[in-house]
């Protein structure tokens, strides 16, 4: 991050161009770039799908089961090559990996190995069904994903939830949410957000203020004008906006929701701005506090482990040591023992 109404030249400079010394005035557009990412699981090389089902099959043939013959397959595997898996098995065998998944493992463990038997959009649908089905709404989960997501990403889980359930999924938010925060939340999932990475730095002073204005300046808080801009502005947008913000109030933008906001509708607008300001630690302190204090929200840790595996763990990793001062790997180890232990540690690469 730079400071409050300085920008990085390097990055509004064309090929052959002399950017202008660190501090100066701002430029009227500035070219950024997306943050590039890295998931600690990824394709394996030279991959056999009819090998894997055979070394399944025979882990879960006669007397109990060889889960660590089970996580060396699944959890060193991409999602799409355990795709592949589940049909080779079926192919040669004439059964259901999944059901004998099911019949053979149990606890934390299973509920790991069955997540990731999902493409990643139909588990999170399944997540937002969960949290939803029945008494009460697990707001937490809606804004963990719904809140986080890219537009592709949305998209595909739009269309899983339809898929897997015979349901809307903008309906069904409407129907177990309400006020600002069901409007947040249907905002996003329209997943129109713009993609450009260019800034406009007079776009981003204008939006400073306008959520200064709305927020911190006024008595009571203009929830609309939050969700007009942090919905409808770009990643780049919004990040050089946030540091704009620096230079009109004590406080950032983080800080400033907490401030003006409560409740769900708070913790959704906070989600939305710590994911745009730095993704991995957003997900870092939902790990964090998914094990912290007495006891471990498993639900929490194996949805957070499972969906960002692939994503962009490795900077998560990073930054939970960072922010924390322990590795992600020692507070698994602390909070969790036996194979569910075992298949974490070799999700986040640190078999």
């Amino acid at each position: 991050y730079w400071p409050a109404g300085q920008y990085p030249p390097a990055a509004a400079a064309a090929p052959g161009v002399v950017p202008p010394p660190y501090g100066a005035a701002p430029a009227a557009t500035l070219n950024t770039t997306e943050p590039v990412y890295h998931g600690t699981v990824k394709p394996v090389p030279n991959f056999n799908a009819l090998q894997d089902a055979e070394a399944l099959r025979k882990a879960m043939k006669g007397f109990g089961s060889d889960e660590k013959a089970i996580i060396a397959v699944l959890a060193h595997r991409s999602a799409a090559q355990r795709l592949e898996i589940i049909k080779a098995f079926k192919t040669a065998y004439g059964k259901d990996l999944i059901q004998n998944l099911k019949s053979e493992l149990s606890g934390n463990f299973e509920d790991v190995i069955l997540a990731l038997m999902q493409e990643r959009s139909q588990y999170e649908a399944t997540c937002l069904r969960k949290a939803m089905k029945g008494a009460g709404t697990a707001e937490n989960v809606l804004i963990e994903i719904i809140c986080t997501r890219t537009n592709t990403e949305l998209t595909a889980i739009k269309k899983s939830y339809t898929e897997l359930f015979q349901r809307d999924l903008e309906g069904d938010i409407a129907k177990e949410t309400d006020g600002h925060f069901r409007r947040l939340l249907i905002s996003a999932l329209q997943a129109g957000r713009p993609e450009t990475t260019t800034v406009d730095v007079a776009q981003a002073q204008t939006d400073a203020r306008a959520l200064y204005e709305a927020g911190e300046k006024r008595w009571g808080t203009d929830e609309s004008k939050f969700n007009e801009i942090l919905m409808t502005r770009s990643y780049a947008q919004l990040r050089a906006t946030f540091r704009e913000y620096l230079t009109l109030s004590k406080h950032d933008i983080v800080t400033a929701i907490e401030k003006e906001m409560s409740g769900d509708l708070k913790r959704a607008f906070k989600a939305v701005a710590k994911a745009i300001n730095n993704r991995p630690a957003y997900f870092a302190e939902r790990l964090f506090k998914s094990m912290d204090g007495i006891g471990t929200d498993d639900e929490a840790l194996i949805r957070l482990v499972v969906t960002r595996c692939e994503v962009d763990m490795l900077e998560i990793r990073m930054a939970f040591e960072s922010q924390y001062g322990k590795t992600l790997a020692r507070m698994i180890e602390g909070d969790t023992k036996g194979d569910y232990k075992r298949v974490l540690l070799a999700l986040i690469g640190e078999a």
